[in-house]
């Protein structure tokens, strides 16, 4: 019985780590197996879309919905705001009751900063292409011998 046992449990121990990796392999195929539904799908969809585009009726369609092509004598009108309510920008309520609006003269404060601007308070040379010399009042005053 002792050896029946150990023989039970020695095959537990062998048999669970290929249990699990068989269970691995076949989520993995499962999975790969939707992959390949999912893409045979998309493949189908596309090539009923190619098949559409042999239908010049189709074609016409599609050039006026996407490129607004129209032939030679109609008149298109392109609707603005026809987006549904639920869609419509709401009118923003504010924020709170203490913010108010700041009533400023803006003119005035546009035109005085264009007259400062204009005028500099110190005036410093400008010496574009002159090599620097030095001030007299910075040289020695003593005569050279």
């Amino acid at each position: 019985m002792a050896i029946m046992l150990g023989l039970v449990v020695l095959a537990a121990f062998v048999l669970v780590p290929t249990v699990g990796t068989y269970v691995d392999q076949r989520q993995q195929i499962a999975a790969l197996q939707q992959a390949v539904q999912a893409t045979e799908e998309e493949v189908a969809a596309l090539e009923a879309q190619r098949d559409r585009f042999d239908d010049p009726a189709y074609i016409t369609a599609q050039a006026r919905e996407r490129l607004y092509y129209v032939r030679p004598g109609e008149v298109v009108y392109l609707v603005d705001n026809d987006l549904p309510d639920e869609l419509l920008p709401r009118e923003q309520e504010p924020v709170s009751d203490d913010v108010e609006i700041t009533r400023t003269d803006w003119m005035s404060q546009f035109v005085r900063t264009l007259t400062e601007a204009g005028i500099a308070q110190t005036v410093a040379p400008i010496t574009i292409g002159v090599p620097d010399t030095p001030d007299p009042d910075e040289t020695d005053a003593t005569p050279a011998p």
